[in-house]
C-alpha cells in the first residue's frame, strides 16, 4: 500500500459481528478513495503483540472494540480529553513514532441526538441514564462537557453507579434500579445504555408514563432498531434516538483521520446497515 492507499482496521474479540467494515467501505467507495478497512480478531491474551503488529504492517490506524477499549490505553502514547474522561479508547492513529488514542463514542451519541432532536439543548438539562458500563461513561462525559446540570445514574448494581459518581463528580446522582420509573418526572433526556431490550437479552422493564411530554428518549441498542422502549416512547409522542445513529456518527472522526475526508452519514448508508442487520437477525 502507498501513502495514497491507506489501510485501517477494527480489532476486537470476537469481531465477526462488527458493522464497521460495512460503514467504512461504503465511504471509501462513495468518495472514490483507494484504501482498505479490515476486521482483525485478536484474543485478549495476545492483544498487545497483535495490536503492535498492525502498526508494523503499515496500518495508519483503526478502531478498537470490545473487549480491548480499556486494555489498549496502556499501549498508546497520547490520548484525547474524552478518552481520558471515559477511561477507554475506540479510535487509534499511528502517527510517526507515536500511537494516539481517542474516544468518539460520546461524539457519536451527541451528534445523533442533535440530528434527531435539533431543538433540544444539553445546557442546564436533566438526564437519566440507565446502566453504568462503558457506554454510560461515554454518554455521561459528553453530556457534562455540553453543560448538563444533573445526571441521575440508575443501575442494577448500585456499587458500579457509585464508582461513576466518584469519577465524574457532583453533578451525578445515584439511584437504585427499583426507583427507575419514579425518577423520570423531571428529566429532559432518558438514555438506555444497558443491553436490556436487545435481541437475545431480557427486556427492559420500565414504565415511562411519568416522563415529561417534551423529554427525549434514546436507546443505544440497535438490534432491534426500534426497541420496546423506543416504540413506547414514540407512541407516547416523545422524540426518539436509536442506537444505529450513534454507531454511524462515531465512525466519522476516525475515517477523516485515516483517509483524509470527513464523510457524511446519509440515508443510503443507514439503509445499507439496516439491510445488513435484517439479514443477520
Amino acid at each position: 500500500m502507498t501513502m495514497k492507499s491507506p489501510k485501517a482496521f477494527v480489532a476486537g474479540w470476537p469481531i465477526d459481528h462488527s458493522r464497521s467494515p460495512l460503514i467504512h467501505q461504503y465511504w471509501l467507495k462513495t468518495y472514490n478513495i483507494s484504501g482498505e478497512y479490515k476486521k482483525k480478531a485478536i484474543a485478549p491474551d495476545k492483544f498487545a503483540a497483535g495490536f503492535l503488529q498492525l502498526r508494523d504492517k503499515g496500518y495508519c490506524g483503526g478502531n478498537i472494540t470490545i473487549p480491548h477499549k480499556v486494555r489498549v490505553m496502556k499501549l498508546v502514547d497520547e490520548t484525547d480529553v474524552m478518552a481520558r474522561k471515559i477511561g477507554a479508547v475506540n479510535t487509534i492513529c499511528f502517527h510517526d513514532d507515536k500511537i494516539i488514542g481517542s474516544n468518539t463514542d460520546g461524539y457519536g451519541f451527541i451528534t445523533n441526538l442533535q440530528a434527531c432532536a435539533p431543538q433540544w439543548s444539553c445546557r442546564n438539562s436533566h438526564a437519566v441514564i440507565l446502566g453504568a458500563g462503558g457506554a454510560a461513561r461515554a454518554v455521561i462525559a459528553v453530556l457534562l462537557s455540553r453543560g448538563a446540570q444533573q445526571i441521575i445514574l440508575c443501575n442494577r448494581t448500585l456499587e458500579k453507579a457509585t464508582e461513576l459518581k466518584a469519577r465524574f463528580g457532583e453533578r451525578i446522582e445515584v439511584c437504585g434500579w427499583e426507583r427507575r420509573a419514579q425518577i423520570l418526572t423531571e428529566t429532559d433526556l432518558l438514555v438506555n445504555t444497558t443491553s436490556l431490550g436487545m435481541i437475545g437479552k431480557p427486556r427492559l422493564d420500565i414504565d415511562i408514563g411519568g416522563l415529561n411530554e417534551k423529554a427525549i428518549v434514546a436507546d443505544l441498542v440497535y438490534t432491534p432498531l426500534e426497541t420496546r422502549l423506543l416504540h413506547t416512547a414514540r407512541r407516547n409522542g416523545h422524540t426518539i434516538a436509536d442506537g444505529l445513529g450513534m454507531l454511524l456518527y462515531q465512525a466519522v472522526p476516525g475515517f477523516e483521520i485515516w483517509f483524509g475526508r470527513r464523510p457524511q452519514v446519509t440515508a443510503e448508508l443507514r439503509d445499507l446497515v439496516i439491510d445488513d442487520l435484517a439479514k443477520r437477525t
